[in-house]
């Protein structure tokens, strides 16, 4: 059979049936890979899909990362270490050094606070694991408040794979906000399992759990993304916000920069200017939540004459570690 290309939607429907088939096949030799292509791209993992090598690389300044075929780039291999030495005048090298000299606390290590332009907030949303559906009513929200002032609407979803194997329809649901314009997701690493025993001391409790496979929390939680047609960000969030110095130089040997929270709603920490605020969207946090759309009815004012926005996880990160401010 003949597919006649000359036609553009026999041509866009040819595209589409190919993305959904790369989409559907698994995702194999999956790696933690390091190495630099051009003045900008660090490569931090390497996968095949559809037998086709693919990497995953994020941009040193603006912190955004994306999936390139492998064919595309010209990659020169190496170590973190060596790469955050020639990277310490970027906003991702002065960024992950920051996370690493900020790694003592047990409870909230990382880059818990940020620089926007303008009086504002970076919200980020839980997805821990949980039996209940996704809280839609903040997303909802968020699109309400803002549709007549900024588009789309910026937020980082930090999400474990435990939360996508029972959620599959919530996350083609955000997918569709984002697809259709009224979402910019910034999806973060939570691990695969999120561990918790409420019944054990916090330093040895979520991710400090003797016998716990760090690896696989992260690679596992990476992979589940990419399988379902999420690009993961150089983002990671301890569960619990829980960890030690140990723990955060393990996390940051992948090449990811641990993200905090000064603003968690459900613990009554009250959101100022360039906080990153931290409710949970799984059903288990209707506290942090009612707080949430309180603070956004509260704003009106301010978001109509947008005196107060709410900014992308990645560009609040990049104004606070960017040259230009050292």
């Amino acid at each position: 059979m003949l597919f006649n290309f000359n036609k553009p939607s026999l041509l866009f429907a040819f595209t589409f049936l190919c993305n959904i088939c790369l989409f559907a096949q698994p995702i194999n030799k999956y790696r933690v890979y390091f190495g630099t292509a051009g003045n900008n791209l660090l490569i931090m993992r390497s996968f095949e899909r559809g037998g086709q090598p693919f990497y995953l690389a994020a941009d040193v300044n603006t912190l955004t990362t994306r999936l390139y075929p492998a064919a595309q780039l010209k990659v020169m291999p190496g170590t973190l270490t060596q790469f955050i030495t020639k990277l310490n005048n970027t906003a991702y090298g002065r960024a992950i050094t920051a996370a690493q000299q900020q790694s003592n606390n047990l409870q909230d290590a990382g880059i818990a606070h940020g620089f926007p332009k303008e009086k504002g907030i970076s919200l980020t949303i839980d997805l821990c694991p949980s039996h209940k559906p996704l809280d839609r009513v903040i997303f909802i929200s968020l699109i309400n408040a803002f549709k007549k002032v900024k588009t789309p609407v910026p937020v980082a979803l930090s999400i474990t794979g435990r939360f996508m194997l029972t959620h599959g329809d919530d996350i083609e649901w955000l997918k569709g906000l984002q697809k259709a314009g009224d979402l910019d997701i910034t999806w973060i690493n939570h691990t695969y399992n999120h561990h918790f025993n409420p019944r054990i001391p916090l330093k040895e409790n979520f991710l400090l759990e003797p016998g716990t496979d760090v690896n696989f929390e992260i690679l596992g939680t990476e992979q589940a993304m990419l399988q379902h047609g999420l690009t993961p960000s150089v983002f990671f969030r301890f569960p619990g916000l829980i960890s030690d110095r140990s723990l955060v130089d393990k996390i940051t040997s992948y090449g990811l920069i641990p993200v905090g929270s000064d603003a968690w709603l459900a613990k009554g920490q009250n959101a100022s200017s360039g906080s990153i605020v931290l409710i949970h969207g799984n059903g288990n946090e209707p506290v942090g939540v009612k707080d949430f759309i309180k603070l956004l009815s509260a704003q009106t004012p301010e978001i109509m004459s947008k005196q107060w926005l709410l900014y992308d996880l990645s560009e609040t990160v990049e104004d606070e570690f960017s040259a230009n401010r050292r």
